[in-house]
């Protein structure tokens, strides 16, 4: 089925905005003493600003905006947008500064989640969980965001795709899926792509996001906006 982008937005950015809300009460209700009074300078080196490239981002990705409001395809877009952006900074030695390590990882992440379908291992588990799986909005939410933190949330999304077309409301589950794989990359650091290039950024910068610690705001912050992505849908689109 297509997804528009406008009707994409229109279904889940109340549960963003709503969530954003959400993890910023979390952060300052556990960490309040650094929210309290004037904040210290950070004692993080500072990167070197570029503002001729930051007005060609912020450019680009307006006409990326413009482009989905218009019906465009998404993905076409989208890879436009970043060829566009590459060749604005056209410099081999910035192109090649890339975090090789994140992206090994990756690259084995993907190796693994397509061994699990070879192997028969998703189906398996598919069978086992089928019933849940059909339980609407909320069975499939909890199966994404355990898949999600297991493997990490882009190759849940490529595992469970191929069970979205026995849901009675196809629409519904693409939403349900969308929502709970992202949403669920906040309970721990392996939860999400985005997660894991903060903290890899982080530790440059001299600050370590340990697992534990993660699990301090992650947990509240998951299963709250969950709770709110998983009621939004339901309500809207049941």
């Amino acid at each position: 089925m297509i997804l528009s982008f406008v009707s994409f937005a229109a279904h889940l950015a109340p549960v963003a905005l709503i969530g954003l809300a959400l993890c910023w009460g979390v952060i300052v209700l556990l960490y309040r003493a650094e929210f309290r009074g004037r904040w210290r300078r950070s004692n993080c080196r500072r990167r070197a600003r570029s503002r001729p490239l930051l007005n060609r981002t912020l450019g680009i990705v307006a006409l990326l905006l413009i482009a989905f409001l218009l019906g465009a395809p998404i993905v076409t877009a989208a890879c436009v947008a970043a060829a566009a952006l590459l060749v604005s900074r056209l410099r081999p030695r910035k192109l090649l500064a890339l975090d090789w390590e994140l992206l090994v990882f990756f690259a084995g992440l993907f190796v693994i989640t397509g061994a699990i379908r070879a192997t028969g291992l998703s189906d398996a588990f598919f069978d086992a969980t089928r019933s849940m799986l059909t339980n609407g909005v909320p069975g499939l939410s909890l199966i994404t965001a355990v898949l999600s933190n297991l493997i990490s949330n882009v190759p849940a999304v490529l595992l469970l795709q191929t069970s979205m077309a026995q849901f009675a409301n196809p629409q519904q589950a693409w939403l349900t899926l969308a929502m709970a794989s992202t949403l669920a990359g906040n309970f721990t650091l392996l939860g999400s792509a985005a997660t894991l290039i903060v903290a890899e950024l982080a530790k440059v910068q001299g600050v370590e996001l340990k697992f534990g610690a993660f699990l301090k705001a992650g947990i509240p912050i998951t299963l709250l906006t969950l709770g709110v992505g998983v009621l939004w849908l339901m309500v809207t689109t049941g």
